[in-house]
């Protein structure tokens, strides 16, 4: 098969191609929104959209939409649907052996106050589980978590998606901000640094507006206290650690240290009334279990985040790239027809470029794998029979079978947008808008999390035009990938992708479409500050 060369300006007016490349996002948004389809249906219909655009307007042969597809979908089963399927298992183990009610019982005894419950387990837990695995592993554990704890399952995922703007943006051992800084032969601590400017203080606004979205102005002034105790602790650790070490820690210190402030401030001061969302559910925290049960209890979610720690720790990581001892273990798979046969030039890249397409299939390196030995380890531990591991694995492929359609569909449609440019057309509106880029720059990473799902994928994607824009304006390129990161981060709670894992983990299959209408505000409102924040300081 022939090459074939991007366009991105095909109607040669650069906002009416960006208007075109937007119709599939524009369509999804519409089709869940208003029509309130599920999303794996207006992921179908957006896949439609896209191609036509691609094939019609883009003049992107046929056969390569189709590859395109295709490999969106692979990569929507592995390593995505994969660390849902996983985690929401190893949830369900806790479950049935009972280990979950010994968590409960743990949490309440730290505190009774559900409001507080979720600074603990959404707020600072889900930060440290996104430092340490991130790719969705976050959102569905602790959506899981505060569900078993009596929330109802569309604030719990709601909560845990709008969290996540804590450790969003340094998920995974920070890859969101050292990718990028590689891509774009940057310095990752400068840019670490800029990220330090905002998401620190954005950290305090979101631990009060968790607060006030379970119980209004009253929960904020009740809990006060000890919401600004693991806010301030949160934020000021996050601060320190961005801006001396880098992003590799910062979620999983910030993470510790805030849970270890909240816990010991929760032993000299309570709130005056004890909130519950479930009055018919109360844990009895008088039932006091001996530290070793509780430890034993926490032990799979413990294991589970040294394992995946190591996992992403360097010397790990190298033995599985090329040229390491483990290489022959990591599964590289050219997708026929597409890998190497797009090209992309000026000004997306220096000079035509080829774009390859490659599955990797890393089976014994994978956040996936991680979340598997730790399910394997608390079988035995729990001894778990074979019959309920069986009846697990049946429940929980049935439960998520419409959400990894829809991730499945979502990222099918984003790898046409990609391969055929209109990523890329979108890009190159937004950096035409000259010295007052700033205050679009946001947006692009905002549509790359759209889009992929990652931080780290919108990073890729557009990282490179944020740096060449940026100099071309005369400011600091750090500044503009650092927004990239910020403005990708307030769309995590909206993306498709995360949407679907965290409708899965609370068993709100196919109402992605009420997710969506609870986020979306949220994450409009933030990126418009994030804007506004931008085109002021940089």
């Amino acid at each position: 098969m022939n090459a074939w060369v991007q366009s991105y300006n095909p109607l040669n007016n650069i906002w009416l191609s960006a208007l075109v490349a937007a119709i599939p996002i524009i369509f999804f948004i519409v089709m869940l929104s208003v029509f309130k389809l599920k999303g794996y249906v207006a992921g179908l219909y957006s896949i439609i959209a896209a191609g036509l655009a691609a094939i019609i307007i883009y003049q992107m042969p046929a056969a390569m939409v189709f590859m395109s597809a295709i490999y969106g979908i692979l990569a929507g089963i592995w390593p995505v649907a994969s660390i849902v399927f996983a985690a929401i298992f190893l949830y369900r183990i806790t479950v049935k052996t009972g280990k979950f009610e010994i968590i409960e019982n743990s949490i309440s005894f730290i505190t009774a106050d559900q409001r507080l419950q979720v600074l603990i387990v959404a707020y600072s837990f889900g930060a440290f589980l996104e430092g340490a695995a991130g790719f969705g592993a976050p959102v569905a554990i602790t959506a899981a978590i505060l569900v078993g704890l009596g929330f109802h399952p569309l604030y719990a995922a709601s909560l845990c998606l709008i969290a996540n703007i804590a450790g969003g943006a340094y998920g995974a051992m920070g890859i969101p901000v050292t990718v990028p800084a590689l891509l774009t032969g940057l310095n990752a601590l400068t840019v670490a640094r800029y990220t330090a400017i905002v998401i620190p203080i954005l950290c305090i606004v979101v631990a009060f507006l968790l607060i006030f979205i379970i119980d209004g102005f009253k929960g904020i002034r009740q809990t006060f206290p000890a919401v600004l105790v693991s806010s301030l602790s949160f934020a000021l650790t996050q601060a320190v650690v961005l801006t001396t070490l880098g992003a590799e820690l910062a979620d999983i210190l910030a993470a510790i240290v805030s849970l270890i402030a909240l816990a010991l401030f929760l032993q000299v001061w309570k709130p005056k009334e004890i909130f519950r969302v479930n009055k018919e559910k109360v844990q009895d925290a008088n039932v006091r279990y001996s530290l070793g049960r509780i430890a034993f209890a926490w032990l799979p979610f413990v294991f589970l985040t040294l394992c995946v720690t190591i996992f992403n720790l360097p010397f790990f990581k190298n033995l599985f790239i090329p040229g390491g001892s483990l290489e022959k273990l990591v599964f590289l798979i050219p997708i026929r027809g597409l890998d190497n046969l797009v090209i992309k030039h000026a000004p997306v890249a220096p000079e035509d470029t080829a774009f390859s397409a490659v599955f990797k299939l890393d089976p014994f390196s994978s956040t996936t794998t991680a979340i598997i030995i730790t399910i394997i380890v608390a079988s035995i531990l729990f001894r778990c029979s074979g019959q309920l591991l069986l009846d697990t694995t049946k429940e929980t492929a049935k439960e998520l079978f419409a959400p990894v359609l829809t991730i499945c569909s979502v990222l099918a449609f984003a790898y046409i947008c990609n391969y055929s440019g209109m990523s890329s057309t979108l890009g190159l509106a937004f950096t035409s808008t000259g010295t007052i880029f700033p205050l679009f720059s946001p947006v692009l990473g905002w549509l790359g999390v759209f889009l992929t799902g990652s931080v780290v994928n919108s990073g890729s994607l557009f990282a490179p035009l944020q740096s060449v824009t940026a100099v071309q304006i005369g400011i600091d390129p750090e500044t503009m990938v650092a927004v990239n990161v910020l403005g990708g981060t307030m769309a995590k709670m909206i993306s498709p992708q995360s949407i679907a894992v965290a409708a899965a983990a609370v068993g709100l299959a196919g109402k992605d479409n009420e997710l969506f209408k609870f986020t979306i505000k949220y994450s409009l409102i933030f990126l418009i500050l994030i804007g506004i924040v931008s085109w002021i300081l940089f």
